[in-house]
């Protein structure tokens, strides 16, 4: 069955499920109420929803600032991977013994994807004031700049993202035993940053068994209306059978049939903890 498309947004929750504070940002109106009682999912679907004026960004309703988060995308060159994890287990010890303030929390490598690609994960506590110094000690410094002349020989390709957490995702904590990860990347439509926290705040919660919720961060810098959900899995069987597994228990299909329609492109990443990597 084809869903029908509309230009405008079109979808609404009833309620915000964050805060008293945001259910001030996202209210329904008479009318979306009536349609609520009236129509069925289709009706649902092509709902217009109303955003009320804000003097707060969106950013301030669903994250808190004291802690930002940078992921790194490092395309390398397959015959220097190994050279490369090697000098950057390095590096982020450098980044610790200079008191920089970065703290590397997840370091992987991308084994179904985009191969010979390495993503890293950093974790700013203190915010803005505490990247702006580690990113100053990173270009001046003098072992720094020897490292980046090495690095970027053995790399095709970078980029960057700062981001922020959002306050419903359970907080990043180190996991017992052998796992995989599932990074998966959506790109939103512009303005639909709220009504996609409003869904997953609900449908995290029919996520819960057989893995664990890791991280969940959007971005602030870099490229804008991007959401990323990292999961763990003992496994691609444990994945598989978690997956569909929450499709029995309550709110799950409510939370696709809200959210897919927000989504311009997405992405799913496996990846495999380096070595080195906190969270393992």
């Amino acid at each position: 069955m084809k869903l029908l498309k509309t230009d405008r947004r079109s979808l609404s929750t009833s309620q915000t499920l964050l805060s008293n504070k945001d259910a001030a940002e996202v209210q329904p109106q008479p009318e979306e109420q009536q349609t609520s009682k009236n129509g069925g999912f289709f009706k649902n679907l092509l709902r217009v929803r109303t955003l009320n004026p804000t003097k707060e960004s969106h950013s301030s309703l669903l994250s808190s600032k004291e802690t930002v988060y940078e992921i790194q995308f490092h395309a390398v060159k397959p015959e220097f991977m190994e050279d490369y994890l090697n000098q950057f287990s390095r590096f982020q010890g450098l980044m610790h013994e200079k008191k920089t303030g970065a703290n590397l929390v997840a370091s992987f490598t991308v084994e179904i994807g985009d191969q010979d690609e390495a993503v890293h994960i950093w974790e700013y506590k203190g915010g803005y004031p505490v990247l702006n110094n580690a990113t100053e000690i990173y270009r001046t410094d003098q072992d720094f700049i020897e490292y980046r002349l090495a690095r970027n020989k053995m790399l095709r390709s970078r980029k960057n993202q700062i981001l922020l957490a959002f306050s419903f995702w359970p907080k990043l904590e180190p996991r017992n035993g052998k796992n995989i990860y599932e990074m998966r990347s959506y790109t939103l439509k512009a303005g639909t940053m709220i009504e996609w926290a409003n869904c997953w705040a609900r449908g995290i919660q029919s996520r819960g068994q057989g893995e664990e919720p890791v991280l969940g961060v959007f971005s602030q810098i870099g490229d804008l209306y991007q959401v990323h959900h990292v999961w763990g899995y003992t496994d691609l069987q444990t994945r598989k059978e978690t997956r569909e597994a929450a499709w029995s228990r309550p709110g799950w299909d409510e939370c696709v049939a809200y959210t897919v329609p927000l989504i311009r492109h997405m992405q799913s990443r496996i990846l495999i903890p380096t070595p080195f990597s906190p969270l393992q």
